[in-house]
């Protein structure tokens, strides 16, 4: 697929493009990403984009990068709000598909936004969000190649999801980790003032249990049971779900090169993020969800607030991968990442 926020300059990005939020006579601003882009591009910009203007909300054009780490800028003219009845939201969403397009009709492979009209334009900013993850998702659902695609916001000021969506994480969070992870150590800090280290010393070792059988098996044996790995366990469930294996992958954010690498090694040993994208992507229950991070050696701990979050959305059967994504930025945790 991929799609990732990332809290950078726009500028500074090792990407093949970024994306200009632009005026329309594609004029430098005094302020906002396009002030920023016109500075470090240098005037050369400037005089390439005076022959390409004016432009239409929603249009895009693009030019070189000049100065910039980026090769191309993609420069695009956003919708003002004005309350949501002037088709905001369309032009809005035809902004993000207009530079993606032309991205791909100029074979670019990675490419980085700003969060587009959310700044002098006054478009609110989670539904701006909700608005550029879904012409970006559909986008790369659509496309054969691979894209790497980044939401560049400069701090969580900038990014927002929905109140309500936050309130619930927050209660979810307080019941299921600040709580109950400060009432483990009060019980663990009560007993041990209960029992003191004299009663401690003089309790009565325990005798080893018996071994059920005096046959000792050999490596060879124990070898031979081993339970289903990761790999194999991973593309059971997928063969069950019934989903294309482009699908599963790009729902799981992960990109092809790395799913076909996964799919020739048996012994592949994933990152604990890479696990949980899949579960995610093919919509797994907490049971199966923590069946399959056992495989890989892992599991879902209460005293990790990234732990938590994730099980929130999947008790909730809430599979948006890029919505979990949005939430684990919001907490400032890390993201996840299959690859």
């Amino acid at each position: 697929m991929p799609l990732f926020i990332e809290r950078n300059d726009i500028t500074e990005m090792n990407v093949d493009a970024v994306v200009n939020s632009a005026n329309e006579k594609l004029l430098p601003s005094s302020s906002g990403v396009n002030s920023i882009i016109h500075k470090k591009a240098g005037s050369k910009l400037a005089a390439e984009l005076s022959k390409l203007s004016p432009i239409k909300r929603g249009e895009v054009v693009i030019t070189k990068g000049y100065n910039l780490k980026a090769s191309y800028i993609i420069h695009t003219l956003g919708p003002v709000w004005e309350g949501g009845s002037k088709n905001e939201s369309e032009i809005l969403y035809n902004c993000y598909k207009n530079s993606l397009e032309l991205a791909k009709k100029n074979r670019i492979k990675s490419i980085a936004f700003p969060l587009i009209s959310s700044g002098v334009f006054g478009f609110p900013k989670d539904k701006a969000l909700k608005i550029a993850e879904s012409a970006i998702k559909n986008f790369l659902f659509d496309i054969e190649d691979d894209m790497l695609v980044y939401l560049a916001v400069f701090d969580k000021s900038s990014f927002k999801i929905s109140e309500e969506l936050y309130k619930e994480v927050k209660e979810y969070i307080s019941d299921n980790y600040a709580d109950r992870y400060r009432e483990t150590r009060r019980i663990y800090a009560q007993r041990l003032s209960e029992v003191s280290y004299r009663e401690m010393a003089s309790l009565p070792m325990q005798a080893p249990a018996e071994k059920a059988s005096s046959k000792k098996q050999s490596l060879e044996d124990k070898l031979k049971k081993l339970d289903e790995s990761f790999q194999e366990m991973l593309f059971r469930k997928i063969d069950e779900s019934g989903m294309k294996d482009s699908l599963v992958y790009k729902k799981a954010n992960v990109d092809r090169k790395h799913f076909s690498k996964i799919k020739k090694d048996k012994y592949y040993h994933p990152k604990k993020e890479t696990v949980l994208c899949f579960a995610i992507a093919l919509e797994l229950s907490l049971k199966e969800t923590e069946n399959m991070l056992k495989k890989a050696g892992y599991a879902l701990s209460e005293s990790s607030m990234f732990d938590v979050i994730v099980r929130y959305f999947i008790e909730n059967s809430k599979y948006d991968i890029i919505e979990i994504n949005n939430t684990l930025f919001s907490f400032d945790q890390n993201l996840l990442t299959g690859n």
